[in-house]
């Protein structure tokens, strides 16, 4: 496993992460298997699975030193059926925070992530929130998810006022989805942000296992929908042509897409999950892979206008209740 600085601040994490967003009866397989891969950046969310997540995860590390360790959860998403148990307002984020801390039996968060933008909140409410839980140590730094250049734009100057250590930024990243490159991207580097490429996978899509027309049993589309735009029969066609890329490379088709990813300067690491210890083996090799100049090009004109670039495409709901 390779290690890289998260934006400018001091803190070290893995180039892959493991994420436990689906939980599943390997789970504490797949954490061990991680563990002995040498990741030590863990990324989970309050509203996942409605804590069981964050429980899961916790139940898998008991035997970990937490010094070892990098923790990601984050909040924003709805926790329970009232008014204030979602978005990023001082009440909820503060109450959302505590409910983590218990379930993943410690005392402090790594990163705390906004997992998007409340545009019914105050920014300053939000980032005075966490400048008092930064205060009592039970945040180390904070991170975005999904949030437009514009959006970080007004945060830093704020965060820096308030002693927000504002660090890390966590855009849908992939080989056909660069929406954060033109404008999130740049404007991270300039502000020492770093980034956490979620969905680096595109959704399995980038593993190859989906052919036009089947979805394999048990696959992340016969359980959920997200994957399903994606299968579209021209899209799964290029996206078989990059077995020959990865060949050449002596990558699996998922080592590719993961090792892509990380070919960008911003990215500090790529967080991804599995269903099997074997997959997370698989993808931790990922790490230390250098794309040459070919490589890059021929994934690049084989996926031709399948990759999204507009930026536009970075958005947050309007309400979260």
């Amino acid at each position: 496993m390779e290690y890289r600085r998260l934006g400018a601040s001091g803190l070290s994490v893995s180039e892959i992460s493991y994420g436990n967003w689906l939980t599943h009866p390997d789970g504490a397989e797949c954490v061990q298997a991680a563990l002995d891969a040498g990741i030590t950046t863990f990324h989970t969310a309050a509203a996942w699975d409605g804590g069981a997540a964050e429980e899961n995860l916790a139940a898998a590390l008991s035997h970990a030193r937490r010094d070892d360790l990098v923790l990601c959860t984050g909040v924003f998403w709805p926790e329970g059926p009232g008014v204030n148990d979602a978005g990023l307002g001082r009440k909820h984020l503060t109450a959302s925070l505590h409910g983590s801390l218990r379930r993943l039996r410690t005392d402090y968060i790594d990163v705390y992530q906004l997992l998007r933008f409340d545009y019914r909140t105050p920014l300053e409410e939000t980032l005075l929130a966490l400048s008092d839980l930064v205060r009592q140590g039970k945040i180390l730094y904070a991170g975005t998810a999904e949030w437009t250049a514009e959006q970080l734009l007004e945060a830093r100057p704020i965060a820096d006022r308030l002693g927000v250590p504002l660090v890390a930024n966590q855009p849908h990243y992939s080989m056909l989805w660069r929406v954060a490159e033109a404008q999130v991207m740049p404007v991270c580097e300039r502000s020492g942000i770093g980034q956490f490429a979620s969905v680096p996978l595109a959704q399995g899509v980038l593993t190859g296992k989906y052919r036009p027309g089947e979805i394999p049993p048990g696959s992340r589309a016969a359980k959920t929908v997200e994957a399903r735009p994606l299968l579209l029969p021209d899209l799964l066609e290029r996206v078989g042509m990059l077995r020959g890329v990865a060949d050449e490379a002596g990558l699996t088709m998922a080592q590719l897409a993961l090792a892509w990813t990380l070919q960008h300067n911003t990215v500090a690491s790529a967080v991804t999950g599995a269903s099997t210890a074997a997959q997370v083996t698989e993808n931790a090799k990922a790490a230390g892979v250098v794309l040459d100049l070919d490589a890059l090009t021929r994934i690049d004109h084989l996926l031709g206008s399948f990759v999204q670039t507009d930026p536009r495409l970075t958005w947050s709901p309007p309400a979260t209740t």
